[in-house]
């Protein structure tokens, strides 16, 4: 079995990487730091294979699921994304729009590309890292919860899809809430809750996907703020999430 994981190199997509190829699974391992990806190949050896690319760049998403063709792929991981805190109005757009490019627009591309070639052979798993953020309004992190509201919609929407075709391709969206990674660091803020190690993360998301989950939450008290959504106001659930948002910075 063969698995391409994007943002392999730290967080979530490192230890996915590494869940994977402890069972046995060759790795293709893509990210833009090779020298961290090498540390993957220096612990696994050959199951590993390193892959530089800014998934941020359309075309470099497009050369990297052409290179792929002759690899045989089973399991795509989409999890190269990160984050941006600040009101929207002050917060820095080239970086924002950097997000979108990486949080959105190559987990489209890739999404779609090897969607049709799982397809085509009528097998195949689908991973995108989306966030308990896909399915609220965040103040203080506007865009970072637009692309990960987008992750989830477009990967419910193709799931059903797949269903109405009678597909075996599967695709699932995982939605974590706080994890231990450098994503705090990046987005510039800090968790006002205890995160969950990415480890425990990456194993939860990998039995979720070969489980056939639509969507993957790791943790009750996550399941338990998607489930109060719906009995509340959008408005106060918003407001909500300012002031959680608040905190964190």
């Amino acid at each position: 079995m063969k698995a391409l994981v994007t943002g392999a190199s730290s967080g979530i997509g490192r230890d996915i990487a590494r869940e994977l190829a402890a069972e046995g699974w060759e790795i293709i391992a893509v990210a833009r730091r090779t020298d961290r990806l090498h540390e993957l190949k220096d612990d696994f050896g050959d199951l590993i294979t390193c892959v530089r690319c800014d998934v941020s760049h359309p075309e470099e998403c497009k050369k990297l699921h052409e290179v792929m063709q002759e690899e045989d792929i089973d399991l795509l991981v989409n999890c190269a994304g990160f984050g941006l805190c600040g009101f929207f109005d002050e917060t820095d757009m080239d970086t924002e729009l950097e997000m979108i490019h990486t949080n959105v627009v190559a987990v489209h591309i890739l999404t779609k590309l090897f969607l049709q070639d799982f397809i085509a052979k009528d097998s195949g798993y689908i991973l995108n890292v989306a966030s308990i953020a896909g399915f609220f309004s965040g103040p203080l992190m506007a865009t970072y919860y637009a692309t990960k509201n987008y992750v989830v919609s477009l990967t419910c929407a193709i799931r059903e899809e797949l269903k109405q075709q009678g597909s075996n391709v599967q695709i699932s969206a995982f939605c974590p809430g706080p994890v231990a990674t450098e994503f705090n660091d990046v987005a510039n803020v800090k968790f006002s809750t205890t995160p969950i190690s990415s480890k425990k993360a990456a194993k939860k998301a990998l039995h979720g996907v070969m489980k056939g989950k639509a969507v993957v939450v790791p943790s009750l008290k996550i399941k338990s703020l998607k489930f109060f959504k719906r009995l509340l106001p959008d408005t106060f659930i918003t407001q909500m999430c300012y002031h959680f948002q608040k905190k964190k910075q």
